[in-house]
């Protein structure tokens, strides 16, 4: 089997790099081309299909996070992110989870709410000739995805809620879609739409909003990892982190960027691999609120043996069939090095990388601070902008931590000083 523990990875050439992930995931030379591609892996022609009044394409940088152990399997992690040190502590965090036997993470199966706005009716009535009516809107719902119906997917159940609004009550009809491997947004409003007509007909009331929630509650993902005491750094270090835990499920302004943290890792494997991150974020802040209160979505406790224990839970929807997934270059090669064969599967990777780059930003925060290594990595980034090259980079960055001087100004007098 693959091994995922890549020693000094961080250390080797790009072609290096290539050469562990080609052999990791037994990519193609036409796909190793398509990494190697300097433009983001889409021609402008591509982009303008995409979006309206393209003028351009827009790249990130695309790292690889290692040493990920899910559920017994080993797993190189496609990154795509702007920020410094985020890959590096993904792979440190997934390093120390591995010493305990790595992530242990279930997700339940693709289920999609979608939600018909129903006015103008005796919501009670409706409610009740809805229910006497379910196997004729499944049934008109279904026949709307022959793919889903031939899997034994699609439409399952439909549910009622009332809403008192300000400008009177409302009826909510939901249903329950299995999407299958799908994120699911285009079969479930294509659903939504085609069943409205006939709800109207049934209750007399007239049907406004037809569209998913992404608040997608049945689909939730529960992580869980132990991270050995001495390796976290002893006694101490595993309280301080349980007491940042604390202060951030405690205090809104500290959990924002708590859970901001655990987006850095969910997000940078939704973006490599083509997913809609604006809909994991909305419904994983959602599900932080769920209490009345904004809470961290990650847990850390400790076990008998003094071992710190992270566990998160969250909503996510994601899919590995249709979507950008299908057109993005890129994003293909990227799910080919995941090697996900489900959605479940490439929910499971989501949360563990979130709760991989949790543990490793509390911990340092806890510790020596977020600045010693994140600065580090944004000194880089600084004497690049100052205009130094490549072999120039390295002597500025060294002078600017031992003076502990690392801004823009700096960095642009010691090249000048070069």
């Amino acid at each position: 089997m693959p091994n995922s523990s890549i020693s000094k990875f961080f250390e080797k050439s790009r072609k290096e790099r290539l050469d562990v992930i080609a052999n990791f995931a037994n990519l193609s030379n036409e796909e190793l081309e398509i990494l190697q591609n300097d433009n983001g892996g889409i021609s402008f022609d591509k982009a303008d299909k995409m979006v309206e009044n393209a003028i351009g394409t827009f790249s990130l940088p695309l790292g690889i996070a290692t040493n990920f152990k899910i559920n017994g399997k080993d797993y190189v992690v496609p990154m795509v992110i702007e920020e410094p040190s985020v890959i590096a502590a993904a792979s440190k965090g997934a390093k120390v989870a591995r010493i305990k036997g790595g992530f242990e993470v279930s997700a339940d199966e693709s289920f999609s709410i979608g939600q018909i706005q129903m006015l103008d009716v005796d919501i009670q009535s409706a409610i009740l000739q809805i229910k006497n009516s379910t196997n004729e809107i499944l049934q008109l719902a279904n026949s709307k995805s022959n793919t889903l119906s031939k899997m034994g997917k699609g439409a399952k159940e439909i549910s009622c809620k009332e809403i008192d609004a300000p400008s009177g009550k409302m009826l909510i009809v939901e249903l329950l879609i299995d999407v299958g491997d799908a994120m699911g947004a285009n079969v479930t409003n294509t659903m939504c739409e085609a069943v409205s007509p006939l709800i109207e007909k049934i209750t007399g009331g007239r049907a406004l909003l037809r569209i998913l929630s992404n608040y997608s509650t049945r689909r939730m993902v529960k992580a869980k990892a132990v991270f050995e005491k001495e390796a976290v750094g002893g006694e101490q270090v595993v309280d301080n982190v349980i007491s940042a835990f604390e202060f951030a499920d405690n205090d809104v302004y500290r959990a924002v960027t708590h859970n901001k943290g655990i987006m850095n890792g969910t997000i940078a494997v939704a973006n490599a691999v083509g997913q809609d991150s604006r809909a994991i974020e909305a419904a994983a802040n959602a599900y932080a609120a769920q209490t009345g209160k904004y809470r961290s979505l990650s847990k850390w406790s400790k076990d008998d043996e003094g071992n710190l224990v992270g566990t998160l839970e969250m909503p996510l929807s994601v899919g590995i069939v249709g979507g950008i997934a299908n057109v993005h270059p890129v994003a293909k090669v990227c799910a080919k090095i995941l090697g996900a064969k489900s959605a479940q599967e490439l929910a499971c990777v989501m949360t563990a990388t979130g709760l991989a780059q949790n543990y490793s930003a509390i911990r340092a925060l806890a510790t020596e601070g977020i600045q010693k290594g994140h600065m580090r990595l944004h000194a880089r980034n600084l004497a690049a902008a100052a205009g130094a090259t490549p072999d120039q980079i390295d002597e500025i960055v060294q002078k600017m931590i031992e003076e502990k001087k690392i801004s823009l100004d700096r960095a642009k007098e010691l090249l000048e000083q070069i």
